[in-house]
C-alpha cells in the first residue's frame, strides 16, 4: 500500500501515525446539482465557498463544472471551460490543492496547464485522450467506477457481483495508468457510490471498502456526502442528510478510507479531529 498520495505541488502522507483522512470539499460551479446547484454558480460566490472551506480546515478543494446527478445531461466542452477556468485561476494561490472532477481530456488539459492539481475523472479515464491528457504531469488522479451515463446510470442497474465487477474495473483502469508511466503515488481509486448502483450495490461497496482498498493496493476516495443512500436509509430530503453524512464518513474513515469528499467540511473535521482523539 502506498503511503503517500502525491497530488501536484502536495505531497500528503497517509496510514501514518496521526494521519486522518483527507477532507476534499465539493465545490460545484452548476445551476444543476443534485445538493447544492446554483449556490456556488458564479466566481464570486464560488471564491467565498472556497475561502470559506478554507477556513473549516479542508485538505482538497474539488471544483466541477457539469453536473452528474443522476438523469442529467452532457454539458460542451466550452461551457465546463466557462464555468471552471475561471475559478481556477482565482483559486490556483490559495494554498490548496484543486481537483478538477471532469472526464472531458480538454478540461483536463487545459486545467492542469492552469494550475490545477488533480484530476477527479467519473469515467476512470476509460479514453485514451485521457490518459494522454495526464501523463507526464504530477497531477493526482481519482479512478472512478460507474456503470453507464450519468443520464441513464440509475435505471435498474445490474451486477452478478458489484464487488468483484468494481474491483475488475479499477483494476484495469489503474493497470493502464501504470503502463503509461504514472506513479502509484498519484493515483487513488473509488467504486463510485450511486453511479449505477442500487442500494443494495451501495451497501455493499460500502461494507468492501477495506477489502477493495487492500486488493489494489491503492487509498480510497469515498463520495457518499448526502447522496440518495443516505436518503433511503434516513428518509430525509437532501439539504437534511448532515447527519446521515457524517455517520458515513466517520464509518468509512474507520474501515481506512484515505480521502472523504464531502459537501459539510468544517463537521466532517470535526468529526475527524474527536475520532482521531477519542480512539
Amino acid at each position: 500500500m502506498t503511503t503517500y498520495f502525491q497530488c501536484g505541488r502536495y505531497r500528503f502522507p497517509l496510514y501514518q501515525q496521526g494521519a486522518k483522512p483527507l477532507v476534499m470539499g465539493i465545490l460545484n460551479i452548476t445551476p444543476d446539482s443534485f445538493s447544492d446547484g446554483g449556490q456556488f454558480f458564479s466566481l464570486d460566490s464560488a471564491i467565498s465557498r472556497a475561502e470559506q472551506m478554507i477556513r473549516d480546515g479542508v485538505d482538497i478543494i474539488d471544483i466541477g463544472g457539469e453536473s452528474t446527478r443522476p438523469g442529467s445531461q452532457v454539458l460542451s466542452l466550452n461551457e465546463e471551460l466557462d464555468r471552471v477556468m475561471p475559478v481556477i485561476f482565482a483559486l490556483r494561490d490559495c494554498g490548496k490543492p484543486l481537483s478538477i472532477d471532469t472526464y472531458k481530456p480538454e478540461v483536463m488539459r487545459e486545467a492542469l496547464l492552469a494550475g490545477a492539481d488533480m484530476i477527479n475523472d467519473i469515467n476512470g479515464f476509460a479514453s485514451a485522450k485521457s490518459i494522454t491528457a495526464v501523463t507526464g504531469t504530477d497531477a493526482g488522479l481519482c479512478v472512478m467506477h460507474m456503470q453507464n451515463l450519468p443520464a441513464t446510470m440509475q435505471i435498474s442497474p445490474e451486477y452478478q457481483d458489484v464487488l468483484t465487477e468494481v474491483e475488475y474495473f479499477l483494476q484495469d483502469r489503474v493497470q493502464a495508468l501504470l503502463a503509461a508511466g504514472i506513479s502509484e503515488e498519484n493515483i487513488c481509486i473509488d467504486p463510485g457510490f450511486g453511479f449505477g448502483k442500487s442500494r443494495q450495490h451501495n451497501i455493499g461497496l460500502f461494507c468492501g471498502i477495506d477489502a477493495l482498498q487492500h486488493k489494489l493496493k491503492l487509498p480510497m476516495l469515498v463520495g457518499i456526502s448526502r447522496k440518495t443512500i443516505i436518503g433511503d436509509l434516513t428518509g430525509r430530503p437532501v439539504e437534511r442528510r448532515i447527519a446521515g453524512s457524517l455517520a458515513a464518513a466517520l464509518l468509512a474513515a474507520q474501515r481506512g478510507a484515505a480521502i472523504l469528499r464531502v459537501h459539510d467540511v468544517a463537521e466532517t473535521v470535526d468529526v475527524l479531529n474527536v475520532w482521531q482523539a477519542l480512539v
